[in-house]
């Protein structure tokens, strides 16, 4: 039977040192975090991790740490007396950690020498090359093959280090990760409507002008089978292009009517999204060979490739359509105008 001071004090409060286990750091990470959100579900969201895990992880630093540390309440939790101090040496903690980090990166070997990343060419002209620029900087010493093609590069006959692809791939041997979706809607510019006017339904578009990409990772073929069926594409189909950037280029310009990413209003160009129900999405895959990452520069270069199609930073990377309207509100990074300085006259 429980001493008479020690009924209903919760277990954490009367433990004695020697039942008292050392808290380790990643339980005090997710400490830091969640005192720093304000709630666990803000916090969960954050480190992509569930609401119940952050709970049980707490919990135990809480057993181990033998004090309370937060408090739930319905508008979120509150940082105790006891874990306000903690939370003091936690993060100074983890300043040290990022010390100890820096020193580590000084003391690692420059990372020099090639990478060849093959990518499709549209994600690799509007997407990964602008940011190539920053990386670089980063690692002075790289050197960047980047080879934008709309034919999936073969990794593992060593056409490249690492492969972006909008076609799941198949060979046993390869390392695959998802890195994302791509969401392709139809587009026009100001200077079309102007002459055309605008579809306002599907069946109107057969009285408008189309472009089409035609190549070995898109959809070309089936766009225009729900498009017009058997109709001619003679009087229909303005253009067709075998490249993402000739296709942007030819939207842009006012051409006619094409199918380009949902983040594509965002480079400069003075193009419009079109509600019609015609919109196709495609899943983007990394594959490498199994031995890349032995090698430090490829393994950066991986980590990067990941890092630039994370759907937590880039909402348009998701699996859900997210509307270009309603993009603005769901990003937080700086403005996507930014990586596309010069192009196009954008600032």
């Amino acid at each position: 039977m429980q001493p008479k001071s020690q009924r209903g004090v919760p277990a954490v409060e009367h433990e004695t040192p020697a039942a008292l286990g050392r808290p380790d750091w990643d339980g005090i990470r997710i400490f830091l975090e969640v005192a720093r959100r304000g709630s666990f579900r803000s916090a969960a969201e954050h480190l992509d991790q569930s609401i119940n895990a952050l709970r049980r992880r707490i919990d135990d630093l809480e057993r181990k740490l033998g004090t309370v540390l937060l408090t739930r309440h319905v508008d979120g939790i509150r940082v105790t007396v006891e874990g306000s101090k903690i939370l003091a040496v936690a993060e100074r903690m983890e300043a040290a950690a990022y010390d100890i980090a820096r020193v580590r990166d000084q003391a690692l070997p420059v990372l020099s020498g090639e990478v060849r990343i093959a990518v499709t060419e549209g994600l690799g002209t509007f997407w990964l090359a602008p940011r190539l620029v920053e990386f670089q900087r980063s690692y002075p010493r790289l050197i960047i093959d980047l080879s934008c093609a709309m034919r999936s590069a073969d990794v593992l006959r060593m056409e490249a280090d690492a492969s972006v692809q909008l076609t799941q791939p198949t060979a046993p041997d390869l390392k695959i990760v998802k890195l994302g979706r791509l969401h392709s809607m139809p587009y026009v510019a100001r200077s079309y409507i102007d002459t055309y006017g605008i579809p306002h339904q599907l069946q109107d578009i057969l009285h408008h002008r189309v472009v089409l990409q035609l190549a070995e990772q898109t959809t070309t073929q089936e766009v225009f089978a729900k498009l017009a069926g058997g109709v001619p594409q003679e009087g229909f189909v303005a253009m067709r292009t075998n490249v993402s950037s000739a296709h942007y280029w030819a939207i842009a310009k006012g051409a006619g009517i094409g199918w380009l990413p949902t983040y594509a209003s965002a480079i400069g160009a003075r193009i419009i999204p079109l509600d019609l129900d015609l919109r196709f999405s495609f899943d983007i895959w990394l594959t490498y060979h199994p031995d890349a990452k032995r090698i430090p520069r490829v393994q950066r270069c991986i980590e990067w490739i990941i890092e630039s199609f994370d759907p937590r930073h880039f909402p348009w990377f998701r699996d859900e359509f997210i509307h270009p309207k309603d993009l603005p509100q769901d990003y937080r990074g700086q403005p996507l105008v930014n990586w596309f300085e010069g192009f196009t006259g954008a600032v």
